[in-house]
């Protein structure tokens, strides 16, 4: 992940409690943010700071265009939920904290295996790249 200042902290946190979807497919967890065409600018923006996650788009459906900005994978346990975790704060947004806490729970498992390989790939001293999706 490239590094992110204080404000760019700020303002990705914003955007995840006020417009992203916390779920998952039933085997990983995801982060989802889907916006009109119009945002494409803001999208870019997030690639820069969170490179291994995924912008799909542009969608064309039901008179709506939009891209929908994906995290999931180790790219979402090493860059996204950190970012969260910290900057997330229940006094701020209680219903965004438990969104994002039901979402851990749930795939709490492969949350800690994801973390455990991070971890070692770490003290082995290799780089940690995104899994493959």
């Amino acid at each position: 992940m490239a590094e992110i200042s204080d404000f760019d902290r700020g303002v990705f946190v914003g955007l995840m409690i006020g417009e992203a979807s916390f779920g998952g497919d039933g085997r990983q967890p995801q982060i989802t943010l889907r916006m009109h065409v119009r945002h494409e600018p803001l999208f870019r923006w997030l690639i820069s700071r969170f490179p291994e996650t995924r912008l799909y788009g542009p969608y064309h459906h039901g008179g709506r265009s939009y891209f929908q900005w994906m995290a999931r994978g180790r790219a979402l346990v090493r860059d996204v939920l950190p970012v969260l975790e910290q900057g997330l704060d229940p006094e701020l947004d209680r219903h965004a904290v438990e969104r994002l806490g039901r979402m851990c729970t749930r795939y709490a498992a492969y949350i800690a295996r994801e973390r455990g390989l991070i971890d070692q790939s770490r003290e082995a001293g290799s780089p940690v790249q995104a899994d493959a999706e």
